[in-house]
């Protein structure tokens, strides 16, 4: 499985797809596009549309 990271613009907090957010209730190998619409970032609150695919 390809997975991808995603990086808050706001404060940097990466997302990875490969380990999503367990306590937020977003399972390991979770898509970003599986991701609802209303997260948040956990660091800073930042909407999804806050984030950017990151080459890391």
């Amino acid at each position: 499985m390809n997975t991808k990271t995603w990086m808050c613009l706001i404060c940097g907090w990466i997302y990875d797809e490969a380990t999503g957010v367990p306590e937020d209730g977003i399972a390991a190998g979770t898509a970003w596009a599986d991701v609802p619409m209303n997260w948040t970032c956990p660091e800073c609150g930042a909407r999804k549309e806050d984030f950017e695919m990151v080459e890391i």
